[in-house]
């Protein structure tokens, strides 16, 4: 059973836009704060940002001023916004619950190389 469901990776130059997307169920949306995680070739899963169900947000300090996290409440999607892409932002990127998450989904690649 498909929970979660990741989109809107590519391949972009450095300082390029992207926005990703992340459809979750009724059951795993519902009442939670939402996050975006990535994880890039050889490291660890990391937190990047996440936003709560009232719309508090958070960010880690490598997607402060660049990423923007929203979610529409009534599409059960939560969304990142990506900007002034830099190679290090390469990862696959996944959504989850910040509590208790669910299993994880298959992610979408972000890819910025020149």
């Amino acid at each position: 059973q498909v929970q979660l469901v990741e989109s809107g990776g590519g391949l972009v130059q450095p300082g390029g836009s992207l926005r990703l997307s992340c459809a979750a169920s009724r059951s795993i949306f519902s009442s939670n704060a939402m996050g975006w995680y990535r994880q890039a070739p050889g490291k660890q899963r990391e937190y990047v940002a996440h936003i709560t169900s009232g719309g508090s947000t958070n960010y880690a300090d490598s997607a402060k001023g660049r990423f923007t996290i929203s979610r529409d409440n009534a599409k059960n999607t939560v969304y990142l916004q990506m900007n002034s892409l830099k190679p290090e932002d390469t990862a696959v990127y996944y959504c989850n619950k910040i509590i208790h998450p669910n299993s994880w989904g298959q992610g979408t690649q972000v890819t910025v190389s020149s």
